[in-house]
């Protein structure tokens, strides 16, 4: 008997293991260099691009919301997409495994800091590795604003947005917020500029295969009641318990106790990610609780630029010094790693918390046209804010010196240009030519900036 099945009937999509969903958020973290930027294009490609996993537009609107929460906007896309395709478990492996490198590169660089004062053979890696780094930026704020800026209306609030945080200083939070407020008004006005982008035509049947997780909504993405109850009380006690106990056992002028409550306070606050909220935390760390010198902040800040993960583990090197330097009756390092990764708990516990209470809710809002304008509006906003992020990284990796620049309300960082390093320049513009013209793979930039790098350093070319 004929086979009467259409020859062009998609073959149904094998659902992924655990075991390779592990395997694939292992490869993600490894390659999470970058800041936000970056590591959101590795997820893109990895996931949506490679594996299929999660279609075009379920990816901008996991992003679109992790870009409205405060801390890791990356690492809680990481958490958000691990959900989607692997419920909680699947989600809370994703982004715990996108933490992990940073977490045990930043703990590893603090214990030598805090030794030793010199991690000048690092600092070579280091300085080949940003020329990677910046060029990897590069490429992602040109994937993303290829996608989000699809309408005069969004290229000209991305280019507000630079404009603002860039040349004026406008806070992070009011660029969120005032975006997000034009899209949901210019959306429930019918303006079409904020409207859902029309799906591709192409969308459902590729050659490649359809995703795995596309434009019907999972059944574990419908929230119940008690459901929300479970996941609010679990997570709020993995955050909070801890912090309860360090209060009650040590008291609230113990170290552990202030890294504690300090980092869970800053949890709530960090929308915009690590360099938005740098100013607050070095001014208390430096002046109120003394933990650090003034120019350790920026050495610590150094080591989470160029390592993978979440640019605010930064936070664990903070915490790390300060139990390090008042370890009470414990050995000072083992002191610091107890803080380091105290810190570390208190600022990404709460991340787990927005994903798996607020996804489901956000999955089920996916439909709503003011709420998807406003989401868009801010993706288009934070365009503006990464090249912001772009261009301060590619000045400080370009030249020596700084000069600010103020009149009116006139706020801006320029380069001297007397300044410039002429191999950092030189090893930049190889990464961008390796990133952009020969297409080399990211892996494969990185290891040889770093490579670069050493070998400048042992020549004598380059000073740390």
């Amino acid at each position: 008997m004929p086979d009467t099945a259409p020859d062009h009937a998609p073959a149904a999509r094998a659902h992924p293991s655990l075991a390779e969903a592990f395997g694939v958020w292992a490869r993600v973290a490894a390659l999470s260099f970058g800041g936000p930027a970056g590591q959101i294009a590795v997820m893109h490609r990895i996931v949506v691009e490679e594996k299929r996993w999660v279609s075009e537009a379920r990816f901008l609107h996991a992003l679109n919301y992790c870009m409205l929460l405060p801390g890791p906007e990356a690492q809680q896309l990481a958490t958000y997409l691990g959900w989607l395709t692997h419920r909680t478990l699947g989600g809370a492996m994703a982004g715990l495994l996108f933490i992990l490198p940073g977490a045990v590169s930043i703990m590893a660089l603090s214990i030598v800091y805090a030794l030793y004062g010199d991690v000048g053979f690092v600092e070579a890696l280091f300085f080949g590795l940003k020329a990677a780094v910046l060029a990897i930026v590069l490429q992602a704020l040109v994937r993303l604003s290829g996608r989000a800026l699809r309408n005069g209306a969004m290229t000209a609030l991305a280019a507000a947005a630079f404009v603002g945080i860039f040349f004026f200083g406008v806070p992070f939070p009011v660029i969120v917020i005032g975006a997000g407020l034009i899209g949901f008004l210019a959306a429930r006005a019918g303006n079409p500029s904020f409207l859902p982008a029309p799906k591709p035509e192409n969308a459902a049947g590729d050659a490649a295969g359809a995703f795995l997780v596309g434009d019907d909504l999972p059944p574990h993405a419908k929230p119940t009641r008690a459901a929300t109850l479970t996941v609010a009380s679990v997570c709020l006690a993995l955050w909070l318990a801890p912090v309860l106990a360090l209060v009650l056992a040590l008291g609230p002028g113990d170290t552990y106790t202030q890294i504690a409550l300090f980092f869970s306070q800053m949890a709530m606050v960090t929308f915009g990610g690590a360099y938005a909220v740098l100013a607050y935390v070095a001014q208390q760390a430096v002046e109120a609780y003394g933990w650090l010198a003034p120019g350790e902040m920026l050495d610590g800040l150094g080591m989470a630029e160029t390592t993978p993960g979440p640019l605010i583990m930064v936070l664990q090197y903070v915490g790390f010094l300060a139990a390090f330097r008042d370890p009470g009756m414990l050995d000072p390092v083992l002191a610091g790693v107890l803080g380091g990764l105290l810190a570390t708990w208190v600022t990404f516990a709460p991340c787990f918390l927005w994903i798996f209470l607020g996804a489901p809710f956000i999955e089920r809002l996916r439909e709503n046209r003011p709420l998807a304008g406003a989401l868009s509006a801010i993706t288009a906003a934070v365009v503006g804010v990464i090249l912001n992020l772009a261009l301060w990284f590619s000045i400080h990796v370009l030249f020596r010196e700084t000069l600010p620049v103020t009149a009116y309300w006139l706020d801006v960082d320029a380069p001297v240009l007397a300044s410039l390093d002429p191999w950092a320049a030189l090893l930049s513009a190889g990464a961008l030519l390796a990133v952009f013209v020969a297409k080399a793979g990211m892996l494969a930039v990185l290891a040889g900036a770093a490579l670069a790098g050493i070998a400048l350093h042992l020549a004598g070319l380059v000073a740390t």
